[in-house]
């Protein structure tokens, strides 16, 4: 199986066929892993994958892109609030790190097929309640799968951040591990 073909929209024009490498397609995985504990996510920098873990070590294994060097944020987090086809407004620091790319952004842009959230959006928070800005949502370019290019979030294609959505419940755990370099 060479991968699966996935369309790309170019802001209405005509989509371009993208291949998605085979590795970043979800897959049914026996991580082996004790520790991991039903319903947690743990997302691997280096190799660009999320796990949902199930029982028995197994999880379902979905390729990511995640930010870019330092804006990657490691840690553990909650997830306190989903939302389907959420509205977007960049960060202040984001205004301010590239005022040519997002203070156009800066009223905010509604949800749909343009948004930068995509069709799903899971925001994570600290453990003191905090919104971390951090998210875990789907984006309409999924040529950044298997890439380090967000301003720190980790993104999904929005076919598989739709999977994703309903399997996670408000509460769950997620683990952002560090980058070691080695990938």
């Amino acid at each position: 199986m060479a991968g699966a073909a996935a369309l790309v929209p170019a802001s209405g024009a005509i989509a371009h066929p993208f291949v998605m490498p085979e590795r970043f397609l979800p897959q049914l995985v026996n991580t082996r892993r004790t520790d991991w504990l039903p319903g947690e996510i743990h997302v691997t920098p280096d190799d660009f994958f999320l796990y949902l873990m199930m029982n028995d070590g197994m999880a379902i294994r979905y390729g990511v892109g995640v930010g870019r060097d330092k804006l990657y944020t490691p840690g553990t987090f909650t997830v306190n609030r989903k939302a389907e086809w959420p509205s977007w407004r960049p960060t202040n620091a984001m205004i301010r790190r590239e005022p040519e790319k997002y203070e156009r952004f800066a009223d905010g842009v509604p949800g749909g097929p343009d948004n930068p959230l995509g069709a799903r959006a899971l925001y994570l928070y600290d453990d003191d309640g905090h919104d971390t800005y951090l998210r875990i949502h789907g984006t309409n370019v999924p040529s950044t799968i298997g890439t380090a290019v967000s301003n720190g979030c980790a993104r999904l294609t929005n076919e598989y951040v739709m999977d994703l959505y309903p399997r996670v419940d408000i509460g769950a755990r997620v683990y952002l591990y560090p980058k070691t370099g080695i990938a």
